[in-house]
This record gives structure tokens, sequence and C-alpha cells, in this order.
């Protein structure tokens, strides 16, 4: 159906966007926009464009498909989401593989230069983290309303609610993400100086020096990696489990530049026993005022393969 193709396919990509933040996981969010395109296909002869727009009526259908996903599930969190951070970085690394932990997003999917689709700040993992503490429905609203700009009537409609209920819903979701902490926009200070920052911790980590590693940390730098359940808090802890890395991977690294939720990320690549430098983790960082204030370290395959990132870094 070439009229549907042609006026809906436009916003397949910021629907993408829109269900990550829902589900928190690239790969569920590939399968709704999917569910999303095959309902309306099969709907496009009964659509009225008096009563919607087709992005609107998209967005309804992707947003009732999240919601239906969500029915039962356990919240996707991040390892400082679900316990108190650890004292000892010789702990042992045991991965929680029965935890569905929260993933990043490549920047590569966004193809968004002028910030149509994802707005300063909107896309963090900080945010999108707490997004997933809150309730289905009271995350779709706060969504909806406060990211995407729709009216509290728009929702109540994409919803098949009353605008009351949507403000009510709405308040109560703008608490819940409060009590979070801070999760507003965490890029104040200029992109270059946040570039300069991560290049100068790039630097470090490649050369294996951690006395340098730590002097680029906050003093209450946060440190996680699902699917590890382990995460630190404090520059001390970091650097001591930064030695602890080096002491097992050995002090050979090279990193490629990526871009993940619009934050700096890099893949660091190890090498083996023959020289070969092997994919190990995705490093995603936030910067505040000039320091390393947290690093998101993803080592799942999944992750590796929603952003195509090569098992061997050449050269």
């Amino acid at each position: 159906m070439p009229d549907f193709e042609t006026r809906a396919e436009p916003h397949r990509r910021e629907l993408l966007v829109h269900c990550y933040r829902m589900l928190g996981s690239m790969p569920e969010a590939e399968d709704a926009v999917q569910e999303t395109f095959l309902r309306a296909w099969r709907a496009w002869a009964r659509y009225d464009e008096r009563t919607a727009s087709v992005r609107t009526w998209l967005y309804k259908i992707a947003t009732n498909t999240c919601l239906t996903s969500l029915e039962g599930r356990a919240r996707r969190p991040l390892p400082a989401g679900i316990g108190a951070p650890a004292d000892d970085p010789r702990a042992p690394l045991v991965p929680a593989l029965d935890v569905p932990w929260l993933q990043p997003f490549p920047d590569a999917r966004l193809d968004d230069p002028a910030g149509q689709v994802v707005r300063r700040g909107t896309l963090r993992l900080a945010l999108v983290a707490a997004l997933q503490l809150l309730p289905a429905r009271q995350r779709a609203v706060l969504v909806l309303r406060d990211v995407l700009d729709f009216s509290a009537d728009e929702t109540a409609r994409l919803l098949d609610t009353s605008p009351a209920a949507v403000n009510s819903a709405l308040q109560r979701a703008r608490a819940g993400l409060s009590a979070a902490g801070p999760v507003a926009d965490e890029m104040a200070e200029p992109a270059d100086d946040v570039r300069k920052t991560v290049d100068r911790y790039v630097e470090a980590f490649e050369a294996a020096d951690v006395d340098r590693l730590v002097e680029l940390l906050s003093a209450d730098v946060v440190l996680e990696m699902p699917p590890v359940p382990l995460w630190y808090r404090g520059a001390a802890d970091y650097g001591r489990f930064m030695a602890r890395v080096y002491d097992l991977r050995g002090r050979v690294w090279r990193t490629a530049s990526v871009g993940a939720n619009t934050q700096p990320a890099v893949a660091a690549y190890c090498a083996d026993d023959e020289g070969v430098l092997r994919l190990h983790t995705l490093q995603v960082f936030t910067v505040q005022d000039g320091r390393i204030a947290h690093t998101y370290v993803f080592q799942h395959p999944e992750v590796f393969t929603a952003f195509n990132l090569p098992p061997v870094l050449a050269g």
C-alpha cells in the first residue's frame, strides 16, 4: 500500500525512540515498532485524517503496543537502582543474566542533526532509567506530555481516557520522577568541553594510568556495569576497581568513539594473549563540571549487536 508507506514511514525513527523510552530495550523497541506498523497497515483503510494526523494516530498505536508489552513485566533497572553500592572493589564479577537490564540507545539510529526527534536531554540514560521506575501508564503520560508535548486532551485521546485522568497521572509521574533523584539535562556545559573531558579520560584509560583516571573523576562518581549487579560510588573505589581490571585483563586497551543516548561513549577493546584487540565493553559517560560523574559499562551481546560493534578492532 504505497500511500501508507509514504505517509507512515517518515515517523519510524521517532516511534523507535518513543518505544525505547517506554521499554528500555532496543530489541523490544524494534519489535514494538514493527508491531505498530503492522497494526497500522491493517487498519489503514479505516484511518480518518479528520480525527487525527497520521503521526498522532501512529503514536496512539505505538503507545498502546508498548503498554500491552509491559503488562506483567518487571521493570528494566540499572545496578544502582536495585541495591546499595559495593564496598569491595575485588568482589566477584558475577553477571545476573536473569535481570532484564536497561540497555542503551545507539545515536547512529537517530539521524537527527536538527534535534527534531530528540530534544536536549530527553534520551539520556539517567532519565530513561528513572522512567522505568514509573507504572506503565504514568510513564506513557509523562513521555507524551513532558517529552513529546502532546496536550492533555491529545494525550487523553491517545490513551482512551479523560483529560482529568491524564493530569492526575502526570502529577503522580512527576512526583515519582522527582523522588528518583536529579534526572534533568546534565549537559549544561558546552559540548566541546564534555568531549575534551572524555578524550582525556580515554587517553588515561588506554594508558592504563589509574592515577590520571582518578584525577578526572568527580568525588561521588558512579560506576555501574550491567549485567553485573555490582556498582561503585566514589573516586577511590572507582580507581581501585580499575586497577583490578588492568590486573585481570592486562594493560593493552584501545577504544572506538561512538554515541549512546546522546551522550559520549566508547567501545573498549582489550588485547588477548595473541595481541588481538577483542571487544570488551561499551562505556557511556556523563560529564559534570569538567569531570566524569557517571560511567555506564555495558557488556551484553544484545547491546553489542544494537551498536553494530565489530568483535575485533583492526590494527
